[in-house]
């Protein structure tokens, strides 16, 4: 309830700005895939390290419309965070400010449904970013893809209560995992999930 009230209340400031078309219903037929590396797990403090999304259209995954940041080396990056994404210090120079990345971020992804593996926490990191900068968060409808996939397991199994692994899951829908950790390849991986979940594409049919 708190977020659809905040949302309205975006809505409204923002109706007359540069970003009011955000706010307005989507009526086309893509999505986009986001996913985010960051220093950490807690989205209170975690910076971010590198942004991707990738767009879906019917039955396809577009690699070829893609978006792929790396920013700016955040001060909490460290050796256990490198061990995941694998993005030292020296990769970042040059990279982008957390402005410029989110805008190019509100660019791609324009009023499109938003799907994600864990979708809430990638959320929770980049509108912690975005309220401060542009004064509303990302009022995208959304997919979780783990809870898509926990959803229809539960229905035939109800006793399970765990939580599925994106590398798991991955391969029982026989779907490859690309550069898993990097934040465009688990991008692609998810769009490809995705669609063998809600649409039961063939893999053979998933990329174009």
């Amino acid at each position: 309830m708190f977020k659809t009230l905040r949302r309205a209340a975006d809505r409204r400031r923002h109706a007359n700005g540069d970003y009011a078309w955000l706010f307005h219903p989507y009526t086309g037929d893509e999505m986009v895939v986001i996913d985010t590396e960051t220093t950490g797990l807690d989205t209170r403090s975690a910076e971010l390290v590198s942004i991707a999304a990738v767009k879906v259209r019917g039955d396809r995954v577009l690699t070829s419309e893609s978006l792929d940041l790396r920013l700016a080396r955040p001060a909490s990056l460290c050796g256990d965070s490198i061990r995941i994404h694998g993005l030292r210090g020296i990769d970042l120079d040059g990279g982008l400010s957390v402005d410029q990345a989110l805008e190019r971020l509100i660019d791609f992804v324009g009023n499109r449904p938003l799907v994600g593996w864990h979708l809430e926490y990638d959320l929770a990191i980049l509108n912690r970013e975005l309220r401060p900068r542009f004064g509303f968060e990302l009022p995208n409808a959304t997919i979780d893809v783990a809870q898509s996939y926990l959803r229809r397991l539960r229905r035939l199994h109800p006793e399970v209560e765990s939580t599925p692994r994106f590398e798991k899951v991955a391969a029982l829908l026989d779907v490859p995992v690309m550069g898993r950790h990097t934040a465009l390849g688990d991008a692609v991986t998810t769009a490809l999930m995705f669609l063998r979940l809600d649409r039961g594409a063939s893999a053979a049919r998933l990329f174009s």
